[in-house]
């Protein structure tokens, strides 16, 4: 079987996990094995609900009095704020890059391939190393989630994505 690796936030303090659809879009039917920060590793979390058209996803594992973030409103991030992401890239555990936002509102047709026209797309790019791994691993302005790092390969050196806390929140609805 093949292995992918990805990134996550927890939403909830019992266990719902959000993170991105391409993340887990092929996984087991088994479940899927989440490993925390602090090592523990959960076996078996249940696929809740995708979304390929916003690219994001919800596993949930049994757990409680998880930490959860502070979510931001990315409609009051700015262009020159700074940024950081969080996640696992290239499988390298718990790592944080730093960067600022160099746009926002970006359509980019890279989730649909502007196959359907039904993808919403409207990242914030930033210039934060957002590598494989790093996909659904959160995006951090003045200590707030702003959004969910989205990584894909081939897409290019020195440029990330972020899906706004907007469009999380549509999702979530």
């Amino acid at each position: 079987p093949e292995i992918g690796v990805g990134s996550g936030v927890i939403l909830t303090p019992d266990g719902y996990i959000l993170t991105n659809n391409h993340v887990v879009e092929n996984a087991s039917k088994e479940g899927i094995d989440v490993t925390l920060s602090d090592n523990r590793v959960f076996r078996k979390a249940k696929l809740i609900g995708t979304d390929k058209y916003t690219d994001l996803a919800v596993i949930k594992i049994e757990a409680r009095d998880l930490p959860v973030p502070r979510l931001g409103n990315s409609d009051d991030v700015e262009v020159g704020h700074i940024v950081f992401a969080f996640g696992n890239p290239l499988n390298l555990a718990s790592t944080m890059t730093e960067g600022i936002v160099s746009a926002l509102g970006r359509q980019l047709n890279i989730i649909d391939a502007g196959t359907t026209g039904l993808a919403i797309e409207d990242f914030i790019q930033t210039d934060a190393a957002i590598n494989p791994g790093n996909s659904g691993g959160p995006a951090v302005v003045d200590d707030k989630m702003v959004g969910l790092a989205f990584s894909r390969l081939g897409q290019g050196d020195n440029i990330g994505y972020i899906i706004p806390t907007e469009e999380i929140e549509l999702f979530l609805k």
